[in-house]
């Protein structure tokens, strides 16, 4: 008998700050969190502009000797867990920690740690390679790491499928405690890929917008006319998911459940969506039925919504194939126009997003909407926050390799603090 997921628990690493409260306050008033980076030079780059972590400190969330030796996507990691589980109020004991697992994901993992140690490798030769090198570098530390810090010992892997790696993560953890393999599953993802390596790699792409270098709040401008490309942004986030029976039996707040989940592939580009959207569509149609709700059900979508011009153009597409008619009636936004494109853990931060525009009965905007596209013709909440009553969302994540992840959540029992 397949179980409900209820979520019980959230935290967040965003450049408006650490937790959920600098988040949510930034995100329901149309705040940017895009800047001119500071971090290193960027005279040189064609795009001078992200959102970076702002006010973390690796050594609040764990042993300052190992966040100082770890690259920082990991504590990024382990505060984001360590704080979706404070918010939970899950007490791990010997009794329960093997039915609890971790599903966490990076797109990108140790960037920072794969620049610095090529630096020494070609200056000082062979030997002076770190012996932490391969550690810090490779994507599932992140979720290694998390269950070391909590002790938790249940099923724990990564998923790494680039900008739907956590809407991954957060699908798969949900089967799994949906099943019954799992009671407790901590998801999510987190990426700190603003560094030399990252951008350059970007740029030479033309993914990222290079034209709002002066005025970096403008620069994410999903389904605008004007859009020119993503802005890269970093972060982390998890959700607590848990069997819905064994969190009432605590007495635990219920802030959401998670009712849906699909995932597909398109196998037709390693960068572009295939046309159409039909993999996109594919992905949501799955997530419906696996609701068991009709598309009609559905009042908010959080779309992928990257800012540039071949996404944006075929998830409306995507999303015009799986809702018909009623596509002109939902509400959709991108609130990458505000956090910027977290790549790994996109799906995630804009999950807990979702999950607060549920409860407030709120759609956070796409700011900086200003000039229609003809291509993009759906209500994409621009500029301003809305009033809507639903209780119903999707949330969207598409990654380069064709990967696409959708999941359906549900309003909860509890408002979020």
């Amino acid at each position: 008998m397949k179980r409900r997921v209820a979520i019980t628990g959230m935290g967040a690493v965003t450049s408006y700050g650490t937790g959920l409260a600098p988040l949510l306050g930034a995100i329901f008033s149309g705040k940017s969190g895009v800047t001119r980076i500071e971090t290193f030079d960027v005279s040189e780059y064609p795009v001078r502009i992200g959102a970076q972590i702002n006010g973390f400190t690796p050594a609040d969330f764990m042993n300052p000797k190992d966040a100082r030796r770890y690259d920082l996507y990991i504590p990024v990691s382990v505060a984001s867990a360590k704080m979706a589980v404070e918010h939970s109020g899950l007490t791990i004991a010997d009794d329960n920690r093997d039915r609890i697992g971790v599903y966490f994901g990076s797109g990108i993992g140790g960037i920072r740690t794969i620049l610095s140690q090529s630096k020494v490798l070609l200056e000082r030769g062979p030997g002076r390679v770190s012996p932490l090198f391969i550690p810090n570098s490779i994507s599932n530390s992140g979720s290694a790491v998390i269950a070391m810090e909590l002790n938790v010992t249940g099923s724990n892997f990564c998923i790494v499928s680039a900008c739907s790696t956590s809407n991954h993560t957060i699908g798969e953890g949900f089967r799994a405690v949906r099943d019954g393999y799992l009671d407790v599953c901590i998801a999510g993802g987190a990426e700190t890929a603003i560094n030399p390596l990252g951008l350059s790699g970007f740029c030479v792409m033309k993914a990222i917008s290079p034209s709002w270098n002066d005025e970096p709040h403008r620069a994410s401008r999903p389904f605008d006319a004007k859009r020119d490309g993503f802005v890269m942004g970093e972060g982390g986030g998890a959700l607590v998911l848990e069997a819905y029976d064994h969190a009432v039996a605590r007495g635990a707040k219920i802030y959401g459940e998670l009712v849906g989940y699909g995932s597909t592939c398109d196998a037709y580009h390693i960068t572009a969506p295939a046309p159409g959207g039909v993999g996109a569509a594919k992905a949501m149609e799955l997530a419906l039925v696996d609701a068991g709700l009709e598309p009609t059900d559905i009042g908010y979508i959080n779309a992928h919504g990257t800012s540039t011009e071949l996404n944006d153009k075929n998830e409306t597409e995507g999303i015009k194939r799986v809702f018909g008619d009623y596509a002109y009636k939902l509400k959709i936004s991108s609130t990458k126009s505000m956090h910027a494109h977290l790549l790994g853990a996109a799906g995630v931060v804009e999950g807990i997003v979702t999950m607060a525009a549920l409860d407030r009965q709120v759609v956070p905007p796409t700011i900086n909407y200003e000039n229609p596209d003809p291509d993009c013709d759906l209500d994409y909440t621009p500029n301003e926050p809305v009033q809507h009553e639903f209780d119903y969302a999707v949330n969207n994540s598409f990654g380069f390799g064709g990967h696409n992840a959708v999941l359906v959540f549900k309003r909860g029992e509890h408002e979020l603090a």
